[in-house]
Order: structure tokens, then sequence, then C-alpha cells
């Protein structure tokens, strides 16, 4: 766990500019060396990355999840998700970025390619998504014609395939979600701290309470409540894991006055108490 207060939200790690172009794409030896091979906690609201390892090793956190990196892995990273890098020196790879409207305007769309989109997915990389990942990063670095309308093709391309490995390798398909769940994720993260109710969710989205509850309940399993405090238990255990700031800051970021109201909510949904939850965190 870093010793910091809060977790940095960047178009490109370590910058605070705008995204520099349709999309980005650069290899681990770019920037990953000026940090000694080791990139904090960061995550990026408005990106999705993609990370293939062709040669090296190193370790992803992603959110509470920790990933091995070895050759020919790659790593999906969805927006608004925290990650840390550890690195071995001089890993060989490459790292591309597509911007939230690219990710989203995948055409013909598909409700199961944007379900697939929206969590981390890890697998070996075979040939055909190696292949448009050197194409993708060898139309970056050209100035010709059309360079943009290739560029998007080709990460379009790329995402969907990363997203079949990624359904090919979860074991318990969820149900396709509808697409006003996934407006109500953008409108949780947008809220958050705000300590909105589904009522106020569903009068933004134009729905009933009862509607975005049904929906939640088809989609996810969860009553429209649950799954909003589901959401906000996902940014405590972000902030618990990612940050130093107390579990009572922890608590008043996310709308909670009370620190022990704070933490009975946290473990009534997440199983454990905040402390225990941040112990299996510091390293």
């Amino acid at each position: 766990m870093r010793n910091v207060n809060s977790i940095p939200d960047y178009a490109l790690f370590g910058e605070t500019d705008a995204f520099p172009d349709v999309l980005h794409c650069e290899h681990f030896e770019d920037r990953a060396p000026d940090h000694g091979w080791q990139i904090s906690p960061h995550r990026h609201a408005q990106l999705a990355q993609i990370f293939y390892v062709k040669q090296g090793a190193g370790k992803a956190f992603v959110d509470s999840q920790v990933f091995d990196l070895f050759d020919n892995v790659v790593l999906y990273i969805p927006p608004q998700t925290v990650h840390e890098f550890h690195l071995a020196p001089f890993i060989q790879g490459m790292v591309q970025s597509f911007p939230y409207s690219l990710l989203h305007n995948i055409s013909p769309s598909s409700a199961e390619l944007v379900e697939a989109l929206s969590r981390p997915i890890v697998a070996n990389a075979d040939e055909p998504l190696v292949t448009l990942m050197t194409q993708l990063d060898a139309a970056l670095r050209k100035n010709g014609p059309f360079r943009s309308q290739i560029s998007i093709g080709l990460g379009h391309a790329t995402l969907a395939s990363i997203a079949s490995l990624g359904v090919a390798n979860h074991e318990e398909r969820a149900t396709l979600p509808d697409q006003r769940v996934a407006r109500l994720d953008q409108l949780i993260a947008k809220h958050m701290g705000q300590q909105r109710s589904a009522r106020n969710y569903a009068a933004e989205m134009g729905l009933s309470t009862g509607h975005l509850t049904r929906l939640c309940q088809m989609t996810k399993g969860l009553s429209a409540a649950a799954y909003i405090e589901s959401a906000t238990m996902q940014e405590a255990c972000r902030l618990l894991a990612f940050t130093s700031n107390s579990i009572a800051e922890v608590g008043y970021r996310l709308g909670f006055t009370d620190p022990s109201y704070f933490s009975r909510r946290f473990r009534s949904v997440q199983g454990v108490t905040p402390s225990q939850y941040r112990k299996q965190f510091i390293r």
C-alpha cells in the first residue's frame, strides 16, 4: 500500500494533459524505466488499456486482484479500474490505450461485448491478437492518408479480439446487461461519495425506481439499492488498498459521516471489516 491520500486519475500515466491521439501505443521501455519499473497506483476515468508482455515478468495489482505477468500474457484494464505494476527491468511489450468514446462505439453494437469489456481480462495472447496490436502500433507511427480511420478500425478489432479471449476464459458467463445498467455504472462513478439513492439515479435516467430495480435484478441479481451500495464498497476497497487514508477518511469520502456505520456497511457487503481488508494489501 502506498503512502498517498488519493488515487491519481490520469489521461496517460503521470500526465495531466489531454489524451494525445485517437488512440495511443507505447512500449514498456518508453516510460517504465523513468519510474524504476514501478508504476504506482492510478486509474483512467476515460480510458481502457491493454498490456501485452512479449518477454519478461512482473506483477499487476488490479483493484483487489493480483496477476502474474510473464511471456506472452495480455492484460485488459477497463476504465475506472485502479492498477499498479511491479515490472522486472527490461521487460518487453507494449501498452495500448483506448478512449472511452472509441470503446463504446464499436459497430455493430453488442451487449455481450460491452459486458466482456467491463471487467479485467488476463489471458495468453493468441496470434491474431498479437498481429492486430502490432499492426495498430505500426499504424499509429505513420502519418499517411486515413491514418485515424485505419487506427480506429484496428483498435475496434483489437478490443473485440481481447473480449473474445475474455469470454472464452470466463467460467461463469454473466447474463447480458441492459445498456441502461451500463449507464447506471457511469452515473455511480460520476456521483461517487454523494450518497445518492436508487430513486435519484432512476430519475436521472428517466426510469421509475421499480424499473431500475428490475433491471438490476435481471442483470446483476441485486436490487438497485444493493447494486449501488456494492459499487460504493468497491470504491472503498480501492481506497483502502491503494491509499493511506484512515478508515474514517475513506468513509467520509464516500459520503458516510459516521465511521462506525461505514464499517458496519462495509462488513455487511464485503464480509470483513475495513481494517481486516486493508491488512492483506500492506506490503
